[in-house]
């Protein structure tokens, strides 16, 4: 593929920050709810921003879209977060046009997630680009991105056992729990949250543990009694939340709040307590770490958890990144179709405009003249030249751009718009 811009005047850019430069709270800094998401959206809309997809979860948050300078990206992240640009800068990544493309299939294909294999984020890059599209930031260029990465995802999932084997976040929260807390099925257990790794986690223990001490606690009471009502668990009032900490052996907490909801002064008991904080931003205050009683795990602790489930993912990658290769050489194609195909139209409307005059006048000179075999042998002849030179410009070989300029030039054709 030839490098060029593939937007009429902007560049495609994928800017952000994952776990791999930026710890937990650098993380929780950037990290976007929905209000900020929708907040993020509409000052793109003010900005002329033509396309653009969001995603923020516990190990990245990223925006991809169409812009003149990443800058413009960049300022609209830090305007909707705690965090600043000079914060950014040390521990993000701007990638461009290509680098873009190819950045988001390895993010959608699981290949960039902290647990290798982890799909989580494709579902997140769906919901992703249908709020976008909700709200006129999804271009034909973005939609069509966005659904090759969902192909690819899914014969990544079919074709491969990338994600075979129980490696996850809420699997190494249970693995955890269990190499570190004795007789776990009598111990009490304290769920505050109902963020989606902690349910699973939850999920988890229920199914291995045969726990029936385990209580879930939410800010919105009918919220836990959902999920309650799933899993069998016990469901208190926030307002006993510090009572329920005092009984507690182990607590997970899953909340989407963007600062600390647990600190050392709520955690009144003397016993052994294990926190488990699954949350971006960080959820629990490092102050609880002056508690001799308490020991405090995060996500990015549990992440580093490496068994043979995960050796064995490795195996698959060169196939992984084989069937991205072959689904991103689809959308090449059909990108560098996209470049050319205004030319091309733009080529046949003047071959049609010299058809329309020489059959004016051959129409004029022959009495006789044989107007239908003549339309079906000039619209060939039409078809044939614009056959070739779309398959001229389809050559790895010839520079695209230098030879759209030539046809230009010699057709005398209008400037044609190259927007996706």
């Amino acid at each position: 593929m030839q490098q060029y811009n593939i937007s009429k005047s902007n560049s495609f850019y994928a800017i952000g920050l994952s776990y791999k430069k930026a710890d937990a709270d650098t993380r929780g800094h950037f990290s976007l709810d929905e209000n900020a998401k929708l907040a993020l959206l509409q000052q793109a809309k003010d900005n002329n921003i033509e396309s653009l997809v969001i995603t923020s979860t516990c190990n990245r948050t990223e925006i991809y879209g169409f812009a003149q300078h990443p800058f413009q990206l960049i300022q609209l992240l830090c305007d909707n977060t705690r965090g600043t640009v000079d914060e950014f800068q040390k521990v993000a990544y701007v990638y461009k046009n290509k680098e873009a493309i190819a950045h988001m299939f390895r993010v959608g294909s699981g290949l960039d997630s902290q647990i290798l294999g982890d799909f989580e984020i494709i579902s997140q890059l769906k919901i992703s680009a249908k709020l976008s599209r909700k709200h006129g930031l999804l271009n034909n260029f973005s939609e069509r991105l966005v659904n090759a990465v969902i192909q690819a995802s899914k014969r990544i999932k079919t074709e491969t056992n990338i994600s075979s084997g129980a490696t996850s976040v809420s699997f190494a929260s249970v693995q955890y729990i269990f190499n570190t807390i004795q007789d776990v099925s009598n111990k009490n257990i304290l769920l505050f949250g109902t963020g989606k790794i902690g349910r699973n986690t939850c999920e988890n223990l229920v199914k291995h543990t045969k726990n029936e001490h385990i209580t879930l606690i939410n800010r919105t009471k009918n919220k836990a009694e959902q999920i309650a009502g799933k899993f069998n668990l016990i469901v208190k009032d926030y307002a006993n939340l510090q009572e329920e900490i005092s009984h507690s052996d182990i607590l997970i907490v899953a909340t989407g709040a963007q600062r600390p909801t647990i600190d050392k002064h709520i955690v009144q008991s003397k016993k052994p307590l294990l926190i488990l904080d699954l949350s971006i931003p960080k959820n629990v205050n490092n102050n609880v770490k002056e508690l001799n009683n308490v020991s405090l795990i995060h996500l990015d602790d549990l992440s580093k958890i490496t068994d043979q489930t995960l050796e064995a993912r490795k195996k698959h990658i060169p196939l992984a990144e084989h069937i991205i290769e072959e689904v991103k050489t689809e959308f090449n194609n059909w990108l560098e179709t996209r470049k050319f195909a205004p030319t091309i139209k733009a080529l046949k409307l003047k071959l049609n405009d010299f058809k329309t005059a020489e059959l004016d006048a051959l129409r004029k000179k022959n009495a006789d003249f044989n107007e239908e075999q003549a339309e079906i042998i000039s619209n060939n002849i039409i078809q044939k030249i614009t056959n070739h030179f779309a398959h001229h410009l389809k050559d790895d070989d010839v520079s695209t751009d230098d030879s759209l300029e030539l046809i230009k030039k010699v057709f005398q054709l209008e400037q044609p718009s190259t927007h996706v």
